[in-house]
């Protein structure tokens, strides 16, 4: 019974750590984007709009800086503990490092699952409502909820998209139909339009090249026979790493469908799957700096080695992203290695501390 009650003794303080360091990124992070975004203010896009928008996008924002609450909390949690001498009774009394340790990984169990909820089921909509709400607020009604455009291939078709708005309604199309390398026609299209499950062409014209000359003809609506979906356009077209995780490995799967190639989409893929292995890789090192080397350190140097090392994996990871593009390994290595080199750093500094 002692040994749970010291379990839930440190969940206790390492889950209130990581929630308070949580609170505070966010409440940090959410007064600098408001005061950026309050450039973006007008017409009926106020003050309170921009903090409604930023509101909207709390989820997204708690993903992104879970790994490094994670890593901060522990540090903070476990440091609390040493600096009140309670981790060294605790070990005098018998308690093993690996039992503490076990203690540690049990609120970051809860805390992966609540990220991975998050990251499949919350982020993804909420990201895509607030990019949609702001948008219609800035422009009116049926304001787009991207602006960045996108390519994509399609049998012997190439398509240019502008835009999709939020009700499904594809703006600025432009499709280009291929025989081996001849160019047979060029269409272009005001909209694409979703209704009762098939989409319809408006304001279109298509310039058929022949050996002679070229022919156009134009229609104000004409069926478009695709195997695209609005579903599948809103992934093409949404910044990829909003989306979940589910969407992007059916994205990843239709790109390698189509002959192209899958790597950037597979990248946020392996990171959002591998998110537990992140997070406990982080606690190790956290565990790592509080019974370790930095064990005499004050708190403050073990947060700022701690917010070092979290960076450091940030941008390991950002760095292996586009090696892998070059080089041609899978994009899961990409990710689990920097994972790998943060636990073996771990668990060697812990190893130390015999």
């Amino acid at each position: 019974m002692g040994v749970d009650r010291l379990d839930r003794y440190i969940a206790r303080n390492v889950l209130g750590a990581i929630i308070v360091v949580q609170v505070v990124l966010l409440g940090l992070d959410l007064v600098i984007s408001y005061i950026n975004d309050l450039d973006d203010v007008e017409g009926d896009y106020g003050a309170f709009q921009v903090l409604l928008y930023l509101g909207l996008r709390l989820p997204w924002r708690f993903y992104q800086y879970a790994p490094v609450g994670v890593l901060i909390g522990a540090l903070i949690g476990l440091g609390s503990m040493a600096s009140s001498n309670e981790l060294t009774v605790m070990r005098a009394a018998g308690r093993s490092l690996t039992r503490i340790l076990w203690g540690v990984m049990k609120p970051i169990i809860l805390v992966v699952a609540v990220v991975l909820i998050v990251a499949e089921y919350v982020s993804p909509r909420t990201e895509q409502f607030a990019s949609a709400w702001r948008l219609e607020q800035l422009q009116g009604e049926g304001a787009m909820v991207t602006q960045s455009g996108g390519w994509q291939r399609e049998g012997d078709s190439v398509y240019r998209f502008g835009a999709i708005r939020a009700d499904n309604t594809v703006l600025d199309l432009t499709r280009y139909r291929f025989e081996g390398h001849q160019l047979l026609e060029a269409t272009v299209a005001e909209r694409a339009v979703w209704r009762e499950g098939a989409w319809v062409l408006e304001e279109m014209a298509t310039t058929h090249f022949t050996e002679n000359r070229t022919e156009v003809e134009r229609h104000a609506e004409h069926p478009w026979e695709t195997s695209l979906t609005p579903a599948q356009l809103n992934r093409l077209l949404r910044p990829i790493n909003s989306q979940a995780p589910s969407e992007l490995w059916a994205y990843s799967r239709f790109l390698q469908s189509q002959g192209l190639q899958a790597t950037q989409p597979l990248l946020y893929f392996w990171q959002k799957i591998l998110m537990p292995l992140t997070m406990a890789s982080l606690v190790l090192v956290a565990a790592s700096f509080v019974f370790g080397p930095l064990r005499t350190v004050a708190a403050g140097t073990r947060v700022f080695y701690g917010v070092v090392t979290g960076l450091s994996f940030k941008y390991l990871q950002d760095l292996l992203a586009p090696a892998s593009t070059v080089f041609g390994f899978s994009p899961a290595w990409a990710v689990l290695a920097p994972i790998l080199i943060c636990a073996a750093l771990g668990l060697y500094l812990l190893r130390r501390t015999g």
